[in-house]
């Protein structure tokens, strides 16, 4: 037995001290006896003149001080192991005493408010009556009161040796629950949405990246998840080690508002390892660190576009380009997107003014194409003519497998009209939010001087681990590993798919990247085959999503990055299974195709 649970024995029926009588721990109200007991040993200490009055009960001296600790938390004694205790609301509630309502009503509106807008969490325990009662100087029944309406009406929860929680159902959840299986829906309010800007409706109502529909474990990323890399394989190690350092020696002279553009060794590393690998031409000055890729586009759209703009954007395409330049208004024009890139003369044709176009020329999303060198010829030409800036987008160009290497568009580019964006997310790790871009040299201060109205700059922490992760050797190896495995999965995905699927699921291997896609047979909706895969475990997200424009077929995105290859076998053989248990089997193309069929 604890030394706390003998205390609690050994109190029972204790002599009398001085004529006093020594009360009892009893039941339920054992915490509440207990802090009268020890308010009774403390006015004994005072009263006695010698100190044999502490001799005469020695528990008192050893006991008292984890008792202050334990009874204000109102726990009970625990002597099994500790369970997480739910975190305790601490009010910041004024009561109006010279209000004609009556207090109790005052409370629980107040009460019920923070519950309905959620800043009382499901589960939030509050403070007892009488803790609170005293908090707010109020009688113990005015809080009562309150607890009891709220307990009749739902809002709340109460039980013995628990206290008093916020319900995880409250009535009006109640009320607004779908009869879908999408998930929870409250209510619109009608009024508070034609407060929002139209520019916010227009963001609102853009198709975002899919959201995962297949549960998976913290750090694992199920088959097959695109944009993921292998996050098992990065080396945490060295990453915890260079960021300690950093905190150590350096955290301290950083600790102030730093370079908008980003920090200094960090532009350095990435001019000279895009100089060599992508042919970009810049210096440091040319690069600005932001928080990933999206935070680039979003940048540059609020520089370079007016309202109206127009701009081209790849169809099929990524989605976060959409958000961002349509967030900044202006007018997408959807170009078509062929076996080597973007079709520049149907840009042309389309729309020949537009002031901008958005491409991914190394590794097009979501197709996988690699734009020709022709038509990266031909779109830095009609930039040239038409004075239109190209955003350029290498957001996995580190990872080819064949064919040769071409250029980057920044590096072939004359005229000063690409703006180059790279990211790290999808090299080292989605968490770490970093990206850059480069910018033309006459730009360089306009750009630094709206980053100071957007966020400033990136965590300085980050980006001195980074710069010393690429300028000692750790960034190169890793790439050169991952190129390795990224291949030998590709190319199992492949054999995969093959051996499962034949022809219901036609891929082509990519030259570049960490996904490809596979095209399903003439007339079937790749969006329910997607819902039908997740079912069964596997994430794929339908080409459909992607496109603004009819496709001639559908198709899968499938990433082959952050998983192995037992992981891709398994997966595959579960997205067969899925495919032929659609209620309508898939046919082949050759099938389609046959006399009679």
């Amino acid at each position: 037995m604890s030394l706390l649970g003998y205390w609690l024995v050994c109190s029972r029926n204790r002599p009398k001290a001085d004529g006093k009588a020594v009360p009892a721990v009893n039941g339920d109200d054992g915490e509440r006896q207990v802090h009268e007991f020890l308010t009774f040993r403390l006015a004994l200490c005072k009263e006695s003149s010698t100190a044999m009055a502490l001799l005469q009960e020695p528990f008192v001296g050893i006991i008292m001080v984890p008792f202050f600790l334990v009874v204000p938390s109102e726990r009970k004694v625990e002597t099994s192991m500790p369970k997480r205790v739910p975190v305790r609301y601490e009010p910041m509630i004024v009561l109006d005493t010279t209000s004609s309502v009556p207090l109790y009503r005052q409370l629980y509106d107040r009460l019920r408010l923070a519950i309905l807008t959620g800043q009382l969490a499901t589960g939030a325990r509050l403070p007892a009556t009488r803790t609170l009662a005293d908090q707010l100087g109020v009688s113990r029944n005015t809080v009562y009161l309150a607890y009891q309406q709220l307990l009749a009406e739902g809002y709340l929860n109460s039980k013995v040796g628990h206290g008093t929680s916020v319900a995880r159902v409250t009535p009006e959840t109640l009320l607004t629950l779908p009869s879908t299986s999408q998930g929870r829906q409250f209510a619109q309010d009608d009024t508070a949405r034609s407060r929002v800007s139209q520019r916010g409706m227009n963001i609102a109502r853009l198709s975002p990246m899919p959201r995962s529909q297949v549960p998976s474990a913290p750090g694992k990323a199920p088959a097959f998840r695109a944009g993921v890399p292998a996050l098992d394989l990065f080396p945490y190690q060295i990453w915890a080690q260079l960021v300690t350092r950093r905190v150590r020696h350096s955290l301290k002279e950083a600790s102030d508002n730093q370079d908008p553009a980003g920090y200094r060794p960090l532009r350095e590393a990435i001019a000279a390892h895009i100089g060599v690998t992508r042919g970009v031409r810049c210096t440091a000055d040319q690069v600005i660190v932001v928080s990933g890729a999206q935070a680039a586009l979003d940048l540059a759209a609020r520089i370079l576009l007016d309202s109206g703009d127009m701009a081209w954007i790849e169809d099929p395409g990524y989605p976060g380009a959409r958000g961002a330049l349509g967030g900044a208004g202006a007018q997408l024009v959807p170009i078509p997107v062929k076996e080597d890139g973007l079709d520049v003369r149907a840009g042309r044709t389309r729309c020949p003014r537009a002031r901008l176009a958005y491409v991914t020329p190394s590794h097009q999303f979501p197709l996988g194409v690699t734009m020709s060198l022709a038509q990266r010829l031909a779109l830095l030409e009609w930039a040239s003519q038409a004075d239109a800036w190209i955003l350029e987008d290498d957001y996995d160009s580190e990872y080819r497998f064949s064919g040769r290497p071409l250029e980057a568009l920044q590096g072939l580019d004359r005229s000063n009209h690409v703006i180059y964006l790279g990211t790290f997310s999808k090299v080292l790790f989605p968490a770490l939010r970093l990206g850059y871009l480069v910018v033309p040299p006459d730009l360089t201060d306009v750009f630094v001087a709206v980053r100071l109205f957007v966020d400033r700059h990136v965590p300085i922490l980050e980006q001195m681990a980074l710069a010393d992760f690429i300028t000692e050797g750790h960034f190169t190896r890793h790439i050169r590993r991952m190129h390795t495995v990224y291949a030998e999965r590709r190319a199992a995905l492949i054999a995969a798919v093959a051996s499962e699927l034949g022809e219901m699921l036609e891929v082509h291997a990519p030259e570049a990247g960490m996904h490809l896609v596979g095209w399903l047979p003439p007339h079937v909706d790749d969006a329910k085959v997607t819902q039908q895969a997740a079912k069964y475990g596997v994430e794929v997200i339908p080409v459909s999503v992607f496109r603004r424009e009819p496709m001639p077929r559908e198709g899968l995105v499938l990433g082959y990055a952050a998983v192995n290859e037992q992981e891709i076998r398994e997966g595959v053989h579960r997205l067969a299974l899925a495919i032929r248990s659609m209620p309508r089997p898939i046919r082949s193309a050759a099938e389609i195709h046959e006399p009679g069929s």
